[in-house]
């Protein structure tokens, strides 16, 4: 799902995904993100003929350690959304599924944010994020929820703070009355800035 989305935001570019086999299979925690950590690293340092690297988990897992060991760009989805969020200097939220991750969200977002004001993280209530993630139009509702408190908190934009969560990004674009923000895309468009014009063969 998320390599389709990255597909399609880019404008011709050819994207491969590569899945962690033996990182926590879903980062709903402090430790399972600091899990994931090692194996991103190792599996950036194994590719070769690819102009950027997109660290497809919204804490960035890796992603800074691997950009200073690899000569091409390295983008966190979550580091791209909080820039892209941020623009224009405009009060913007999280809305996500894993509340133990608020902290480390709010501080990947405060990093980010320039001079635009960090709302906070909105979590959906409950601990149970596979399960809730597994039920569509209940994913959808409890997001929705999240993403009409931060507005009532002031954003003017929101982050649909996940990888996994693309499918529901995609679904509830057209459902809110501020701006979502989607990090595979955001993460797409960072790398097509930072990279040189993508040529016959390179992917």
């Amino acid at each position: 799902m998320m390599v389709s989305i990255a597909q399609e935001a880019g404008m011709g570019a050819i994207v491969s995904g590569f899945t962690a086999t033996r990182a926590p299979r879903l980062i709903d925690d402090p430790l399972a993100l600091a899990a994931s950590a090692a194996e991103v690293v190792e599996m950036g340092r194994a590719l070769h003929g690819f102009d950027a690297v997109i660290v497809a988990a919204f804490g960035d897992p890796g992603a800074e350690e691997l950009a200073q060991s690899i000569a091409v760009p390295v983008v966190g989805i979550g580091a791209a959304a909080a820039r892209r969020a941020s623009r224009q200097g405009l009060a913007f939220a999280v809305a996500t599924t894993t509340a133990d991750l608020a902290a480390s969200i709010d501080g990947l977002m405060r990093l980010h944010a320039g001079n635009a004001p960090y709302i906070g993280t909105f979590v959906t209530p409950g601990h149970d994020a596979a399960t809730l993630m597994s039920r569509v139009e209940d994913l959808d509702h409890a997001l929705l929820a999240q993403i009409e408190r931060a507005v009532g908190a002031g954003a003017k934009r929101v982050i649909i703070g996940g990888g996994p969560l693309g499918g529901a990004a995609e679904r509830l674009s057209l459902r809110t009355t501020v701006p979502l923000i989607h990090p595979i895309k955001e993460a797409v468009r960072a790398c097509l800035t930072l990279i040189e014009p993508i040529g016959e063969g390179n992917k």
